[in-house]
């Protein structure tokens, strides 16, 4: 491995960290670099390598949230714990869907949610009033847990977004406290995943452990960026995200 690509790498994890940490789609950023360093690396080991590295600064991130935030732990808890075999069974699945299928879906979600929130600067910017009823509880469960894990373990990117949209949007919670719940959950998503990627010999754990280090500090400044910006530091990072996840995906499907 050459210096600068490691180095390069280095960086990109940090900064990887920092966006995973605020809104989720760390991924996006840090698989193509993993791609465009080693050309010759199987995409598999890319997204092997890339959870290693990012189960460590979700991990950090969720520790940060947990002590500062109001976090609602009877429907993260469970979610998390849904998501582990939910991703770890995407993982198995992942070389059996077609990745064609996924991207122009995620796409026109991703362009949704960037509408939606802009028409609505209201959301996200306060806790809802209403009590949250136990059936609407089970049901945020078993989207985040379940569909959302799995969606994370044989596709990947927005998975943080879409679970801080699903806590948002069905628990009426402030975008701060969802992206607290999101990395609790993705913790999970991450675990299952890696899980089956290192079963199968698909992750490069040296590199993984040096752009973890960066990862955690990456994510750790993230989450403490966003716990002294507020909801509506959030909610800008999370419109400027999807648009890069938007364009990124667009170029991978037509590009």
């Amino acid at each position: 491995m050459d210096f600068i690509d490691v180095a390069g790498l280095l960086a990109v994890a940090g900064a990887a960290g920092w966006v995973d940490a605020v809104v989720g789609g760390g991924g996006l950023i840090l698989i193509p670099a993993l791609l465009l360093a080693f050309p010759q690396l199987p995409p598999a080991v890319a997204l092997g390598t890339n959870k290693a590295t990012a189960i460590a600064g979700t991990t950090v991130a969720a520790v940060t949230y947990v002590r500062r935030t109001k976090l609602p732990r009877s429907v993260a808890l469970p979610a998390a714990l849904l998501a582990v075999p939910a991703a770890g069974f995407g993982a198995l699945s992942a070389s059996m869907v077609p990745k064609d299928w996924f991207r122009p879906v995620v796409m026109a979600l991703l362009v949704g949610v960037a509408v939606f929130v802009s028409m609505r600067p209201t959301f996200g910017a306060v806790e809802g009033a209403d009590t949250v009823s136990r059936r609407k509880r089970i049901l945020v469960i078993a989207l985040a847990g379940c569909g959302i894990g799995f969606y994370d373990g044989v596709f990947g990117p927005g998975t943080g977004t879409f679970l801080i949209l699903a806590f948002t949007g069905l628990l009426s919670l402030e975008f701060l406290q969802s992206s607290a719940m999101a990395k609790v959950v993705n913790v999970g998503t991450n675990l299952g995943a890696l899980c089956v990627f290192a079963a199968q010999g698909q992750v490069l754990w040296t590199l993984a452990a040096g752009m973890a280090v960066c990862n955690i500090a990456g994510a750790a400044l993230g989450a403490r960026t966003a716990l002294t910006r507020g909801s509506g530091f959030v909610r800008a990072v999370l419109l400027v995200a999807v648009t890069g996840m938007v364009v990124k995906l667009a170029f991978d499907q037509f590009g």
